[in-house]
């Protein structure tokens, strides 16, 4: 257990908007005092706290590279760790973004203890949690630990819910993990009484682990803010974090650790397989291609060892072409079923909800907690009900209404954090499935816990077709919200009113429809990305055939430097039969195999220069992501049409 008051040593280092105050922190070692007019960076992603190339690091090389990407360049290497500083403060939203434990490791290997920001993203808070890094949203603590006053440990308590206190009183997860398996502490039973659920509610519910020691399963009810742990039915994990999870396994549980039912652990080579291809010479200089390729090895030995089912490289004519698939598409092509509870290393987990199930990113520490014992924690999140209704307009498509939705006060403020995103309506079953798995994918942009969006038919003949289940096996397990369950709010929207959108460059809440972007002026691209997760899937390659058809029959040529990435080889198949790889290669689209590539700067696709703009159909846009360039989210429609165009812009202007 912790000591039951604080004290901070070290300076507090404000991340003010103005860079010149900042550097004074930094390196003019100026202390700063705490002034509630100060304007603090907002929405500083966990990309920002380690940019991707610094997660080929998981031990405390961390420290060296907390914050080097932060906006406005002026975080350098060693700097955070060389300033004596215990506390961090910022704005709104901190830690949005990937679910990398990199992140607050970073921070916490630095020297960091505590983390202020006006609200605290849900995975980034969770990890900060799991590694005892304290966090809190109350700027009153400030002018107390400029005074060097103790502070008592319940400071940091407030607002939690009982398991995620005691963590934070035990230092972290595997402290209290140990406790708990000891029979020192035990996690309160849940008490609610039988309610109308939704539908996350009721799959918690059902998996909620009622008894420890004999297994059980199932309470009658939850409501949001109970806290309890649930049984796990899929856990995944890719090369880019099964590593530092590994090494936290070992650290905790001893070398001879074993995972509990390998069967349904699984792990992927899809985020770095093509890194070689684009990793700059200064990087390469660093050691940094070894360090990530040795990533991939130490997750193949893992698997081996533990039994563990790898999704890796595939080769065609003999040669190594790309990854089998990126895991968030192999899990709805392969592995989840409806009504199952899904975790994975990754914010974008939350793509199986479109099938029905609960999916959630978690951090390395939570991942290596549930290889031994099946289960994760879970405080009950509050649902936000989104109602489509109507039909969408030619040439829009779901990754348009996520972003018109992700453009609103609630989700643009905040007040969507650690909340659930309830797809439904007939606008909604009306979708193709791979447009609802762009629904419930980007509904983590929203800072939302999950996205989810109940079973049907067309979620059982998918999975019955793809894999040869038992039909009437999945119609059972499929859960279904209860009348009258109650949301935090509800979204009711006409999809017929929702014009072609945009995210300009920075954040994906910076949406607005592409004709007032228009009004602004000519936007010019350089680059045209069709891929990812979100963006690789069967149906997006229909758009971005349907527009690349009408180009050529325009007598238009690529003006953008154009490339398009299959989601998997099974999606790649599907462009083969449907003409479209002989079509895109004939408009001169350079094609890549499955893997993460471009959407977290690892492979064809990003840019290299700051005045570069690129238009994506990636799911996030912040700063650095895809490297030093502006990036614009669209649609597929807009991206292949803004490649022949030379400036953003849609179908309708061939």
């Amino acid at each position: 257990m912790r000591e039951k008051t604080v004290t901070f040593s070290g300076r507090v280092l404000h991340l003010t908007e103005d860079q010149d105050q900042l550097k004074a922190q930094l390196y003019g070692h100026e202390r700063l005092g705490f002034d509630p007019k100060r304007k603090l960076i907002d929405n500083i992603s966990t990309d920002e706290l380690t940019p991707g190339w610094v997660c080929y690091y998981y031990d405390e090389t961390l420290a060296r590279y907390c914050l080097v990407g932060l906006r406005g360049g002026n975080i350098k290497q060693d700097a955070i760790k060389n300033g004596g500083f215990s506390v961090i403060v910022s704005g709104v939203s901190k830690g949005c973004g990937s679910s990398r434990e990199t992140a607050p490791y970073s921070e916490r290997e630095a020297g960091i203890r505590l983390v202020i920001a006006k609200n605290i993203e849900k995975i980034y808070g969770q990890n900060c949690q799991n590694i005892g890094l304290l966090t809190s949203t109350d700027f009153s603590l400030l002018p107390r630990i400029e005074r060097g006053e103790a502070i008592p440990i319940e400071e940091f308590t407030k607002g939690l819910d009982p398991i995620a206190a005691e963590i934070v009183r035990h230092g972290g997860l595997f402290a209290y993990n140990q406790a708990r398996l000891k029979g020192d502490t035990v996690p309160p039973a849940v008490t609610t009484k039988p309610r109308p659920m939704t539908l996350c509610e009721k799959i918690i519910a059902r998996r909620a682990i009622a008894d420890a020691r004999t297994g059980k399963l199932g309470i009658p009810a939850v409501a949001p803010g109970d806290a309890l742990f649930v049984r796990t039915d899929v856990r995944f994990s890719h090369e880019y974090v099964t590593p530092m999870a590994e090494a936290l396994f070992r650290a905790g549980l001893g070398d001879g650790a074993k995972v509990t039912d390998p069967q349904s652990v699984f792990a992927f080579r899809d985020h770095l397989t093509f890194l070689d291809r684009i990793m700059p010479e200064a990087h390469v200089k660093m050691g940094l291609k070894e360090q990530a390729a040795s990533l991939a090895t130490v997750q193949e030995a893992f698997t081996k060892k533990q039994g563990v089912k790898l999704y890796g490289e595939v080769q065609r004519h003999g040669q190594l072409v790309g990854s089998e698939g990126i895991c968030h598409n192999i899990v709805i092509e392969d592995i989840a079923e409806p009504g199952q509870l899904v975790i994975g290393t990754d914010s974008h987990t939350c793509m199986a909800g479109a099938i029905g199930c609960f999916a959630f990113g978690v951090g390395s520490t939570d991942m290596a907690n549930s290889w031994f014992t099946k289960d994760v924690r879970v405080k009950v999140p509050e649902s936000v009900r989104v109602n489509l209704r109507g039909t969408l307009r030619p040439g829009v498509c779901a990754k348009d209404v996520m972003l018109h939705l992700l453009a609103d006060a609630f989700f643009k403020s905040g007040d969507g954090i650690g909340k659930v995103l309830e797809f439904g309506g007939p606008g909604t079953m009306s979708m193709s499935l791979d447009e609802r798995a762009t629904l419930t994918n980007m509904a983590v942009e929203a800072g939302g816990f999950t996205g989810i969006i109940e079973a049907d038919q067309v979620v059982v003949d998918y999975i019955a077709g793809q894999r040869g289940t038992d039909r009437a096996k999945l119609m059972a397990q499929i859960v279904k919200a209860d009348p009258g369950a109650a949301y935090a709010k509800t979204f009711d929207i006409d999809l017929g009113a929702v014009a072609i959108t945009v995210a300009t460059p920075g954040d994906p809440r910076n949406g607005v429809p592409l004709a007032v972007l228009q009004q602004q002026g000519q936007h010019k691209v350089h680059i045209a990305y069709g891929g990812s997760c979100t963006g690789g899937k069967k149906a997006d390659m229909d758009m971005y055939a349907e527009v690349v058809r009408k180009a050529l029959a325009k007598g238009r040529t690529l003006v953008a430097k154009t490339y398009i990435q299959f989601g998997s080889q099974r999606i790649r198949d599907y462009a083969e039969k449907m003409g479209y790889v002989q079509l895109f290669e004939s408009a001169g689209v350079e094609l890549i195999d499955p893997s993460c590539g471009a959407c977290i700067k690892a492979g064809p696709g990003v840019s290299f220069t700051p005045d570069e703009v690129t238009v994506s159909a990636i799911n996030r846009n912040f700063p650095g992501r895809s490297g030093p360039g502006q990036v614009y989210l669209a649609s597929p429609y807009v991206v292949v049409a803004s490649a022949f165009l030379g400036c953003i812009g849609g179908p309708d202007e061939l």
